[in-house]
């Protein structure tokens, strides 16, 4: 069941700080190609025209993020949504530029990661929920309401 839905419940110590290394490390990755992404949205050739190394930019940031996902799941299992909606919420607060949104879903995440946390072990009283239940709950209809709007918008 852990790895299925997801626990902060069995983290200790060293796989806290083995996941905050990792994290940072893969934030500052991504931080650094931030200018490289925003050009991603007028295409490749455009990016190419701009200097940027496309093909190599894109494999840093697939084997950073790998990496990044690969060291979480191992660690707290599979937590659903927050990937999904976490960054669309925050492209509606900040705007679509990756300087901003970046670090923005970065702190976001993590928060609603710990609320999530923090809900999952008070909801039902010596019980603890695995925290992808907490997640789905509040991300699927979020992410409904994202493909809703996103459809209001193409019609």
């Amino acid at each position: 069941m852990f790895w299925l839905l997801g626990s902060l419940s069995g983290v200790r110590w060293p796989d806290a700080i083995l996941a905050l290394v990792v994290v940072l490390a893969g934030f500052m990755v991504i931080f650094a190609f931030s200018r490289a992404l925003d050009t991603f949205t007028f295409g490749d050739e455009v990016s190419t025209t701009l200097g940027v190394p496309v093909t190599l930019v894109r494999i840093i940031l697939l084997l950073t993020c790998a990496l990044v996902t690969a060291v979480m799941v191992s660690i707290i299992g599979a937590v659903g949504f927050v990937g999904l909606v976490i960054p669309h919420v925050t492209r509606m607060l900040c705007g679509p530029g990756h300087r901003r949104s970046i670090p923005l879903t970065f702190l976001i995440g993590s928060h609603f990661m710990i609320l999530a946390d923090v809900v999952s072990r008070t909801l039902i009283t010596h019980q603890v929920l695995p925290i992808g239940v907490v997640t789905a709950l509040v991300g699927a209809p979020a992410f409904v309401v994202l493909l809703y709007r996103s459809r209001e918008k193409n019609v």
